[in-house]
């Protein structure tokens, strides 16, 4: 066992070969925090961490020694001497906000339980993680608090979530629940962000922590382009391969909160949940309320080996399904290539380019169904349009099929324009509270995923065509933050449950698909990468990163990404030039070099290329399904960052560390250049690596102290490789020599 209780201390110890992390029964028999970091020796008693002191102002629970607000928690309430902000508030039928959750009890046990209804982390074995349930009583209120973590045997995560079980004959609306709260001894932290809008996600702000309360939050009923549901606290001296770094990840896609509050005692408290604004959830007696999981990561070896964690847990252990393990296969989606503007034998002719070009999965997006002809009409009418299908979705996957390619379609099933059959039979199958004028977004409405009766009718439309196509691949988008949630099948106290339920709607669908066509590979998509989250690659390996597809800001999406999210996750396309998003000329070569690290595609219509970039296509293609098992599988570094550098540069190293592929990209050409090199990472110091661009080969050791010399021909020198201009770019193998 990973978990030990030492009953006389009665501390808990959670630990492996990377990390500790230890809790106490306090005096007051609530539950304390005294250490979350790097492995320490376990010992019978760790109560020198516990610190108590009489201050000023102070309020007492028992003598002035020990007052909440000075005490580092694990899972705190506001109002009994704590005046921080907290985890849980239970609003009970008195008015009363206080709650009082002692210890009763715990277990330890090998393995992880899953969470009904919600995406979590999880184990194939017993061994592979131990977990610790400790049970809190409030005698009061009759209500229990149960409290999981998860440490997992081989890497320095531990995956946290709350329960909260009504056993009292009143009822009772928990009005905040976080998955996680930590309390950490000091604030020299410097706090990470991954922040943006549309075409601009998940860029990487770095401040450093300060008294007060730093945030970031969604109250779109997503977790949004503009925040992720994912933070780092790192050591001021850390960086990418060196210091001290934590992760904090939300394993959900709807409303959510990650802040840490710094008190005047330089004492910082960590949490993450659903966001406590327009939330509220009724409990009556005998029924339970589960949180999402949380999983926090520590590293002392940078913000890489953060990351690193992440991407081996979330690829592994999170993601799910026979394409789980298996390589992504290398489509072409016709949107950018068509929009709207198809017929079926466009179609057939874009696909049977792409068949020639080594394209393995050709994807129909919008337009397809109903009286769809823009994005004003159609949505929730999911049966194919005959003036542009005649033989249907059915006829259509058949004849893709039949040139040797697998079919893709996309689906926005959350969606309804009120031009619609759907929406006309069933108005208030929409989100929309009464008496208000509805909101738009993009000329539609979000169906209400909160009644089962809606999901039903989504599901039943959408197996229709599934069961009678080949459909391989589905691209699953949303393009709508909820506005006016209010949903008519719920009573007027059971109103602030509509976010969380519409999320847990959404995840019925999903998982009811998966199980009905497991073999389909599902990519998620919000307008590009507004639903980026954890939550969503347990039902969803592949997520389409941004509706950017301009190569040098995809650099530093993906760059950005790469924190909390595995490259194989990541949809990356090459799009036509001039950009549909920037209007920016970027050659073929560099589209395919930044596109290459992630799910492999493109956006345009091969047919309409030169032969020469029809060549280049090829090449690109059969170099990717050439490294793709080590691109996607194999462990990532980010070597220079695009938000610091004008050059920005990253890799990946097989398992067994003789191959390696290493992305260098120059955002602008400068003038008589310094002469440069790239410090590599992750090779066998003793290897002999040939790096086919130079033409030579040198030792692992050479390549990570020395580094690789990337000095182009802006250096004014005469250099055998081609020269360099804007946006320029280079891909780098390393083979060991056997």
């Amino acid at each position: 066992m990973s978990i030990v209780f030492h009953q006389p201390s009665r501390e808990f110890h959670l630990f492996n070969n990377k990390i500790s992390y230890i809790i106490k029964i306090l005096p007051n028999d609530q539950l304390g925090q005294l250490y979350f970091g790097k492995r320490i020796h376990d010992r019978e008693d760790f109560g020198y961490l516990f610190e108590a002191a009489n201050r000023p102002m102070t309020s007492i629970l028992q003598d002035y020694g020990f007052s909440l607000e000075h005490t580092r928690q694990e899972y705190p309430a506001y109002g009994t001497t704590d005046f921080r902000l907290p985890a849980l508030e239970v609003l009970q039928e008195n008015g009363s906000r206080l709650t009082d959750f002692k210890y009763e009890s715990h277990r330890i046990f090998p393995g992880k339980p899953g969470l009904d209804g919600l995406p979590a982390t999880y184990t194939e074995e017993d061994r592979e993680a131990d977990t610790l349930e400790v049970t809190l009583y409030d005698s009061l209120l009759d209500m229990k608090l149960i409290l999981l973590y998860t440490i997992f045997a081989e890497e320095g995560a531990v995956a946290r979530s709350a329960r909260f079980e009504n056993q009292c004959s009143a009822s009772v609306q928990i009005t905040r629940a976080m998955s996680l709260s930590i309390d950490l001894p000091d604030c020299d932290y410097d706090w990470i962000q991954f922040s943006g809008a549309w075409s601009r996600e998940r860029q990487v702000k770095t401040r450093r922590l300060e008294q007060g309360i730093q945030a970031v939050s969604s109250a779109r009923g997503h977790s949004s382009h503009n925040h992720n549901p994912f933070l780092v606290l790192k050591r001021p001296t850390a960086d990418e391969f060196q210091g001290e770094a934590m992760g904090f990840s939300l394993i959900y896609s709807g409303n959510f909160l990650a802040q840490a509050e710094v008190d005047t005692y330089q004492v910082t408290r960590v949490m993450m949940g659903i966001n406590p604004f327009a939330f509220s959830w009724k409990l009556e007696q005998g029924e339970s309320f589960q949180t999402p999981e949380a999983v926090m990561v520590y590293s002392d070896h940078g913000l890489n080996g953060m990351s690193q964690t992440f991407h081996r847990l979330y690829r592994t252990r999170l993601a799910r399904g026979m394409w789980r393990d298996r390589v992504r296969p290398v489509l072409l989606n016709n949107w950018e290539a068509t929009y709207f503007d198809f017929d079926e034998e466009k179609l057939v002719n874009m696909a049977r380019a792409a068949k020639e070009d080594g394209v393995e999965l050709f994807v129909l997006d919008d337009g397809w169904f109903g009286e769809r002809s823009s994005d004003s009409s159609g949505l929730g009418d999911w049966y194919a349009n005959r003036d542009r299908l005649p033989g249907g979705i059915r006829g259509l996957s058949e004849k893709i099929e039949a040139l040797g390619l697998k079919f893709g379609l996309w689906v926005e099933l959350e969606m309804v324009n009120p031009d619609s059959e759907l929406y006309r039979q069933h108005p208030d199958w929409a989100l929309q509270t009464p008496g208000r004028t509805p909101s738009h977004g993009r000329n539609q409405l979000v169906l209400d995923f909160s009644r089962k009766e809606v999901v039903d009718h989504i599901y039943g439309m959408i197996a229709g065509i599934l069961s009678e196509s080949k459909v391989s691949y589905i691209k699953w988008d949303m393009n709508r933050s909820i506005t006016e949630c209010y949903s008519a099948a719920f009573p007027a106290d059971r109103q602030g449950e509509i976010f969380h339920r519409y999320i847990l709607g959404v995840y019925s669908l999903y998982e009811r698909l998966i199980g009905s066509f497991p073999e389909i590979l599902f990519e998620s998509c919000a307008s590009g990468g507004a639903r980026f989250d954890a939550g969503m690659l347990y039902y969803a390996p592949q997520c389409w990163t941004s509706d950017d597809s301009d190569a040098v800001e995809r650099i530093r999406i993906q760059y950005g990404t790469s924190f909390g999210y595995p490259v194989v996750s990541m949809g990356a396309h090459v799009s036509a030039v001039p950009n549909h998003q920037l209007g920016r000329v970027t050659s073929i070569e560099t589209r395919g070099n930044v596109a290459m690290f992630g799910a492999f595609g493109y956006e345009l219509d091969l047919q309409r290329l030169s032969q020469e970039e029809r060549e280049k296509v090829r090449k690109q293609i059969k170099f990717m399904k050439q490294y793709r098992e080590v691109i996607q599988f194999g462990t990532f570094y980010r070597l220079q960052s695009p938000f610091e550098h004008n050059i920005a540069a990253w890799m990946v190293v097989s398992e067994d560390r003789r191959t390696a592929i290493v992305g260098y990209y120059k955002i602008l050409n400068d003038v008589n250049c310094e002469f440069r090199r790239l410090k590599l990472k992750g090779l066998d110091e003793d290897l002999k690596y040939h790096v086919k661009e130079k033409g030579s080969w040198f030792y692992g050791d050479e390549l990570m102290n020395t580094g690789l010399v990337t000095t182009d021909s802006s250096s004014g020198q005469p250099m055998p490789e081609e020269v360099c201009s804007d946006f320029w770019s280079r891909l780098y193998v390393l083979k060991a020599e056997e």
